[in-house]
């Protein structure tokens, strides 16, 4: 039976980079295993072959460990991460007590950790990101000049390629969780849209036919029944706004889709024009533009007659959306904003003025003696310039 699309979603978020942390565990087990090789190698050369030994056996413990620590998600974490750092460096500074001095000064002769110091580096990157990567990178490579003691250009190399590898599996990492959100959302809006449209069967199959079903015979009959057949038509046509809507979606920056939430508000007398394509907006600042337009449509209701139409444009620049409500009115006479405000109804002052002055944008009024009413306002993007 195929899964349903919640238990995909938490499937697909609980640990994206999962199988980073797999290939961390498998470096470890094999940069050991070179280490290992490494003791066996050089011991009969070492000032202190006990101790090489006593480094190797922790070293083998802590692989074990961390091994299995790495394969669960609760040793996915700081602490443990940053213990990791801190005793391999402690180990490899041993290898000043370890090794002779002819093997420090000896290029082809590697410390007591060999490269098995990296491992870090890569849990960094896999656990923070690019920039935990690097910064772990740099800390081992710090490590191994203070072991050394001598600066070389093979020192250099190794500690670019350790920056390196943990900046590069931290950009790995940071794609995948990335990417994870995003297929989330994706089959969010999956799930979303299936059931929108089971919906919008349904509703066609029931609601919308009796609707349009009172709506022709309140027609026929005339009289008060005709009133109640409009009514009806207005809810049949609200009805199938909402079914035709956009699904709300949200992004990693907390961005929604500002078509949905202006789609429904069309009714046989209000037009409501969006683009094709998504509109994403942050949403306290969505939430704030539609409440915008509802006010609008709503002193069009309180103020113009039951003729009156209205029309609700959505423009997105790039950089900037450009929100216009127009209505076929009287209009607004001159002078009249400002009674309303000195006789305390602030609902245009507040509703509308204080919303756009909220969100940093423009609002431009034009209206005048039976030219009717429109309000265009601008907002910025976050980020954009003004």
């Amino acid at each position: 039976m195929p899964k349903e699309p919640a238990e995909r979603v938490m499937k697909v978020i609980d640990d994206p980079a999962t199988p980073l942390w797999r290939g961390t565990i498998a470096l470890r087990i094999v940069t050991f295993l070179f280490a290992a090789a490494n003791v066996i190698a050089n011991q009969s050369e070492y000032g202190r072959p006990w101790l090489a030994w006593t480094a190797l056996g922790v070293m083998a413990l802590w692989s074990v460990f961390t091994s299995r620590a790495y394969s669960t998600t609760w040793g996915r974490r700081w602490p443990l991460v940053l213990v990791d750092l801190g005793l391999t460096c402690g180990l490899m500074s041993l290898s000043q007590l370890i090794m002779s001095d002819h093997q420090l000064l000896t290029l082809n002769v590697p410390l007591i950790t060999t490269i098995w110091a990296c491992v870090p580096a890569v849990a960094l990157g896999a656990l923070g990101g690019p920039y935990a990567g690097f910064a772990g990178g740099l800390a081992v490579g710090l490590s191994t000049y203070l072991s050394k003691g001598v600066p070389s250009l093979d020192l250099l190399r190794d500690v670019v390629l350790l920056a390196g590898a943990g900046m590069v599996v931290g950009m790995a990492s940071a794609t995948a969780r990335r990417s994870a959100v995003l297929l989330a959302q994706a089959l969010r809006a999956e799930a979303a849209t299936a059931e929108r449209e089971r919906l919008a069967r349904s509703i066609h199959d029931s609601v919308l036919q009796v609707l349009a079903r009172v709506r022709k015979r309140g027609l026929e009959v005339g009289g008060e029944a005709a009133e109640l057949a409009q009514m009806a038509g207005e809810q049949e046509v609200a009805l199938r706004n909402l079914v035709a809507a956009a699904p709300v979606d949200s992004t990693v920056d907390g961005e929604i889709d500002l078509r949905p939430g202006l789609q429904v508000l069309a009714t046989p007398r209000i037009q409501v024009s969006t683009p094709a394509t998504q509109v994403m907006f942050a949403a306290a600042a969505a939430g704030e533009l539609t409440s915008l337009v509802r006010e609008a449509l709503s002193n069009v209701d309180k103020h113009c007659g039951e003729d009156t139409r209205a029309w609700v444009l959505l423009e997105d620049l790039g950089e900037e959306i450009v929100l216009s409500v127009r209505d076929d009115g009287p209009g607004i006479p001159e002078g009249r904003l400002a009674l309303a405000a000195a006789e305390g109804r602030m609902g245009i002052e507040k509703s509308i003025k204080g919303r756009v002055e909220s969100l940093g944008g423009t609002l431009e009024l034009q209206t005048g003696p039976g030219e009717g009413t429109e309000w265009e306002v601008r907002v910025f993007r976050k980020g954009a310039a003004r």
